[in-house]
């Protein structure tokens, strides 16, 4: 499979050592240095670029027949616009706030929690989310993800904020530290006892294991998906 890698920082490269282990071939290196490419050489895209170039690198592939993986998070304003155009070039689209298999496991067991906990108004929900000093976004795409699960499934909460304890929302406390990179946490607690679930990512080639999982997964088929998809869970 001939891969276009459109952000080629830390990750991409990380995703670059994985695809050719598997027996593919990356065709296109696209970052700030090296914004032009030919998007047709590929067989598939997969963007871990900046959220200001998303939705112009996802528009490109679906514009020129490219299916296309994308994790970058900051730019979900414009999701529903870029499905909307999947759907009318027939591409193919998976976007997931993290492609980690083992997190994806881990937004299973949070929605399953929160439903279980619903009916208990004696916890409170918090939730903590540690990344390394050049991520850019915050709260991360992982945690809004875990939040936004918790408030579908928890009759208690209907929004989520950084750093801000609020009645019926659950406060996200966003941490920055040097090669920290990524670590979830979802704490239930009360005045006798605490709950909590914690995903800890040890290096980046998870991640990057899971976005070339989807995209070997996504070749041949079109319309839009998620890692539920991928995996078959949910």
């Amino acid at each position: 499979m001939k891969i276009a890698l459109l952000g080629y920082g830390k990750m991409g490269k990380t995703i670059e050592q994985i695809a050719l282990k598997r027996g593919h071939e990356i065709v296109i290196k696209a970052s700030i240095e090296n914004p032009e490419y030919d998007i047709t050489k590929a067989d598939i895209a997969i963007d871990f670029s900046m959220p200001s170039a998303a939705v112009g690198n996802i528009s490109n592939c679906f514009n020129n027949g490219v299916p296309v993986i994308s994790g970058t998070t900051g730019w979900l304003e414009d999701y529903d616009k870029m499905t909307a155009l999947c759907n009318e070039k027939q591409g193919g689209f998976i976007y997931a706030s993290n492609f980690s298999l083992g997190v994806n496991i881990f937004f299973e067991l949070n929605k399953t929690l929160a439903k279980m906990m619903s009916s208990l108004d004696q916890y409170n929900i918090s939730m903590e989310e540690v990344h390394h000093t050049q991520k850019l976004d915050e709260p991360s795409g992982t945690a809004i993800s875990l939040a936004n699960d918790i408030i579908s499934e928890h009759k208690s909460y209907e929004k989520w904020a950084l750093n801000t304890p609020e009645t019926d929302t659950i406060p996200i406390i966003a941490k920055r530290i040097p090669e920290v990179p990524g670590t979830h946490i979802v704490t239930y607690n009360s005045s006798v006892d605490a709950i909590t679930i914690e995903h800890k990512a040890h290096n980046r080639e998870g991640f990057a294991l899971g976005a070339v999982v989807a995209a070997e997964w996504l070749q041949g088929k079109t319309g839009v998906f998620s890692m539920k998809d991928v995996l078959n869970i949910g």
